[in-house]
């Protein structure tokens, strides 16, 4: 029996989101059954619905966009996630993956490339548009393998301890991976924790004595 995709529309800017919303429960196979204004009720709501696919917006209050998907896709393994943002830097498209999206679109994309995009992501494959693709084609060639210092850092912990390391600021930082100065902070501070160093000097001589402060 045909059952439509189920989706799940992330996005705190509540004109967007709704506009979202209202495109893709008039496309014939699709359902809206949710949405959520921040990364915590995204990840709430995903839990509770167990959705398809979830639209994912990367810069959210509360939990950025990359944090919830991480969460969301270890919880319910079978969804697929979706960025749909305006950020399109490297840090940020390689963060979402590293987090488990399975497609990466910018909102310029028109709504029939972003139905598509739902019904590929909805099939269990990777979609992304021509620009993005080109970044992630780049980046998978470039990419370092994973070090193992320090393994109680999460990935996130990890990507911000070399930007520690390179001597980039919070607010320096919070730019370069699209999240917010408060998420910043407390990725820092369980940096600190983690590491047990007191202060920023503390943490940038044991980062570079391990020797994982290479620029990515």
């Amino acid at each position: 029996m045909f059952r439509p995709l189920r989706v799940l529309v992330v996005d705190d800017h509540p004109a967007f989101r709704m506009a979202i919303c209202a495109m893709l429960d008039g496309t014939h196979g699709i359902d809206v059954v949710g949405q959520a204004p921040d990364g915590l009720t995204a990840v709430t709501e995903a839990g509770r619905l167990e959705p398809d696919v979830v639209l994912m917006d990367l810069n959210l209050p509360d939990l950025d966009g990359v944090e919830a998907t991480r969460r969301i896709v270890k919880a319910c393994p079978h969804t697929g996630v979706l960025m749909l943002t305006m950020f399109e830097n490297e840090a940020a498209v390689f963060a979402a993956m590293r987090a488990g999206a399975r497609g990466y679109l910018l909102k310029g994309a028109r709504n029939e490339q972003v139905v598509r995009a739902v019904r590929v992501i909805g099939d269990g494959e990777a979609i992304f548009s021509p620009a993005i693709a080109t970044q992630v084609l780049s980046l998978l060639g470039t990419e370092s393998p994973r070090d193992e210092s320090f393994p109680k850092l999460t990935a996130r912990e990890r990507e911000i301890m070399r930007l520690i390391a390179q001597g980039m600021g919070n607010a320096s930082i919070a730019d370069q991976l699209v999240l917010s100065p408060k998420t910043v902070r407390n990725h820092v501070s369980h940096i600190f924790r983690k590491l047990q160093v007191t202060d920023r000097a503390q943490a940038i001589a044991k980062i570079r004595k391990a020797g994982v402060a290479r620029s990515e």
